[in-house]
């Protein structure tokens, strides 16, 4: 039986443990849709910690390391300082949280849109530094060279179409893409240029919903809805957002637990049983035999 470094939550160290069932992996993702239908659709969520991606990887079809990890996790402004170490180093750590989950990487900004060649170069290392079975990358036709570059040289890529973070100073800000007929073109154009190129799947970010339809209905791989439409071929959040960890809440975002609340309660519980000498009480002190 093969063995995967997983966490102990006994010990709350690594530790090889069996693998009770096979990881999924990109084939088996890009067959889900059939025929132009997804009967199944696919679940994702974001995780960029060991421990994270444990909680969610019986849940998830993929987990994505995604860049957000520069807002949610460094308190960055956007996700373009993040750097090829930081995306490797988290990739790494969910990859061995997971057993079942199929693990996306995200390739930060300024690592892969030069050339084909520098887009492998990353990718390359990312993956053999994080064990990840993909990477993801933003832009549409523009990167489509770069998606059969990669794809012919084995490793499999998930596009990345209508609202693109990493290109927000071009756009002007994180309003929903699509609502002009110029602009719908082209985001169709561009998810049918990926899908052409060898992309195994597509997640559509922040468009309107009848466009995300017709991006679903135009190509063959699954797409992945961020904020488009429950018509896509699967879905994708931030898992900080769907926990209720921040106050703003996007409109794309369904919270379906308020951690934020719970952490901070259990915070000023310690906080005040220490202030108030009553922790650590007998049952968490040595005391003589």
């Amino acid at each position: 039986m093969s063995t995967t470094f997983q966490l102990d939550t006994a010990t709350s160290r690594a530790t090889p443990t069996p693998q009770p069932m096979r990881r999924l992996t990109v084939p088996k993702i890009r067959q889900r849709k059939k025929d132009g239908v997804t009967e199944r659709p696919l679940v994702m969520l974001t995780a960029y910690t060991a421990r994270q991606a444990q909680l969610l990887d019986e849940h998830c079809d993929l987990l994505l390391v995604g860049d957000s990890l520069a807002q949610v996790i460094y308190g960055l402004p956007s996700t373009i300082p993040v750097t090829l170490e930081m995306m490797a180093n988290h990739a790494a750590a969910v990859v061995r949280g997971s057993y079942h989950s199929v693990v996306i990487v995200d390739m930060p900004f300024g690592s892969y849109e030069a050339s084909p060649r520098q887009a492998f170069e990353s990718a390359s290392r990312l993956l053999k530094e994080s064990g990840a079975a993909g990477v993801k990358l933003e832009g549409g036709a523009a990167m489509a060279e770069t998606v059969a570059f990669l794809t012919e040289r084995g490793i499999p890529v998930m596009g990345h179409v209508g609202l693109t973070p990493q290109a927000v100073n071009v756009l002007g800000g994180y309003a929903a893409r699509g609502r002009s007929d110029a602009e719908a073109e082209k985001i169709v154009g561009d998810a049918k240029a990926l899908d052409e190129a060898g992309a195994f799947a597509i997640v559509v970010e922040g468009v309107v919903e009848p466009i995300a339809i017709s991006v679903t209905e135009g190509v063959s791989c699954p797409t992945i809805g961020i904020g488009a439409s429950a018509q896509c071929d699967g879905q994708v959040l931030v898992c900080e957002d769907m926990l209720g960890m921040f106050e703003r809440v996007p409109r794309f975002v369904k919270r379906y637990e308020e951690m934020a609340e719970v952490i901070s309660r259990a915070a000023a519980t310690y906080a005040a049983e220490v202030r108030d000498r009553s922790f650590p009480g007998e049952a968490q002190t040595y005391q003589p035999k």
